[in-house]
């Protein structure tokens, strides 16, 4: 067998990612706060990008500004209208008694919010350590307190044992296991408790009631209590089902999570990143650019490339051209960006225009590659432009992937969207009587009857979607 080189010449096609295209990407799929964010950052590493403000010259602007991208639309004007240490479901257990605590009531009124009067929130720690301090304790006793109250997690739970405590101050753990019940009496009750059953127990003890039998439920019968099996706890403690009914309405209003009560977590508010108005017959889509840096890039750096003032030298003049370069696509990669997201957006109200005038009931079915033929685009790209992103409607404020959705035959060869099908059996669920809730079965023959085919499983699991537990649990017996 010989062996020999030979050059030959190979004609293929092959597709590279240039560093432009790469970044118009990335910034395609970010959400509207890592937009900011991103920005942000190439302001601090880029020196020739500048945040337009009032004030600025608007001789020093060179390239076309954020703001002033019109898109003007392709289409014709759409017309129309516990968590413990114990394998028990509290939150499944309390979800069909109504929520707890007072409601708010709004008044219009001239006063700030209240978010913006509360300069800090008190943690649980906060809370703890000042009851702590106010205590009659000793200097030991306060250290093995702050021990405990540091090894609280989010819901007020206790993940240190005594021992673990008693060996880091080198203490008896009697003496810590002393300080744990001193410290579970404070604000909030059933704090610095070691399971569900503790906390629970902890709070019925300060109960001005008689806490007999819902002490015994709370001990040793949680799982029957779980699933509210009363006859099985009735017999088993030799007491009538009305005292079991009284007991369970007692329980009930206790706080598996004392800690959340002190939660720092402040809500995460959603801007939208598109708002539908309807201004007559028709649906107008308007970008939101309230909030993002206008970007420009200085005439300083202009007149150094140009030669007309500080001749830095050919190193400085090639820095200056790469980072010109750079802010130059990330300009243009937002404005395309911008321009993506409205294409899309006016396809997804072209689409679903039964639903911006009737509501729920007719979203339509619709996959990205509907979106994709329209706006002559992948579907990946697509999928990164409804990621994140939010549209603020007549109807309310929506992900944009909230429009895409399979969809459920109905009885005559028609389709109707999956996310129709959840609302209609949240309304089915709404409208049951509490003491003889509807099973899944049940609710397939409602569905039927408003024309809707779809197989008892598929109920199961849009039941489970929606956090709606099963008929024997949503049962009422007070």
């Amino acid at each position: 067998m010989a062996f020999e080189l030979k050059q030959t010449l190979k004609l293929t096609q092959q597709l590279i990612m240039t560093p432009q295209l790469q970044q118009s990407i990335k910034l395609l799929q970010l959400s509207r706060l890592e937009l900011v964010d991103t920005i942000n950052q190439e302001l601090e590493e880029n020196p020739l990008l500048e945040e337009q403000s009032a004030g600025n010259d608007p001789e020093t602007e060179i390239i076309p500004e954020i703001e002033d991208i019109k898109v003007e639309p392709k289409t014709k004007e759409i017309t129309g209208e516990g968590d413990g240490k114990e394998d028990f479901d509290w939150d499944a257990y309390l979800e069909d008694f109504g929520p707890m605590g007072v409601p708010y009531q709004h008044e219009d009124t001239d006063a700030p919010p209240f978010e913006n009067m509360i300069t800090k929130t008190s943690s649980l720690s906060d809370h703890l350590l000042w009851q702590l301090n106010l205590s009659r304790f000793t200097d030991v006793e306060r250290r093995v307190g702050e021990q405990i109250i540091g090894n609280l997690n989010g819901d007020g739970y206790l993940m240190a044992t005594p021992d673990e405590i008693a060996t880091i101050e080198d203490v008896d753990p009697v003496l810590v296991e002393n300080v744990i019940k001193k410290v579970q009496k404070f604000d909030p009750l059933g704090v610095a408790a070691r399971d569900l059953k503790e906390c629970l127990l902890i709070q019925i003890g300060f109960m001005d009631v008689d806490s007999l039998l819902p002490g015994k439920i709370v001990e040793n019968h949680l799982k029957d209590l779980e699933t509210r099996n009363y006859n099985n706890i009735a017999r088993k403690l030799r007491v009538s089902i009305a005292d079991v009914q009284q007991a369970a309405s007692i329980i009930v209003k206790l706080n598996p999570k004392p800690g959340r009560l002190y939660n720092e977590e402040r809500p995460q508010y959603i801007i939208p990143d598109v708002f539908v108005f309807k201004v007559g017959d028709a649906y107008r889509i308007v970008l939101n650019d309230d909030g993002l840096p206008k970007l420009r890039i200085s005439n300083f750096y202009k007149k150094i490339m140009g030669g007309t003032e500080n001749n830095g030298g050919e190193k400085c003049k090639e820095y200056i051209k790469d980072k010109m370069q750079s802010a130059t696509w990330l300009i243009k990669s937002i404005q395309q960006r911008q321009k993506t997201i409205y294409r899309v957006s006016e396809n997804i109200v072209e689409h679903q225009i039964e639903f911006f005038d009737k509501g729920i009931n007719y979203l339509k079915p619709m996959v990205l590659r509907d979106i994709a033929d329209d706006v002559e685009m992948h579907e990946s790209t697509i999928s990164r432009v409804t990621s994140n992103k939010y549209m603020h409607t007549p109807r309310g404020i929506f992900e944009l992937k909230y429009f895409f959705n399979s969809g459920i035959n109905r009885i005559g060869d028609l389709q109707i969207a999956s996310q129709s099908v959840k609302e209609k059996i949240k309304e089915i669920v709404r409208g049951e009587d509490d003491r003889k809730p509807y099973n899944d079965s049940q609710i397939v023959d409602i569905l039927v009857e408003c024309g809707i085919s779809i197989a008892r499983r598929t109920v199961a699991k849009y039941r489970e979607m929606l956090g709606i537990l099963p008929s024997s649990k949503r049962k009422k017996y007070f």
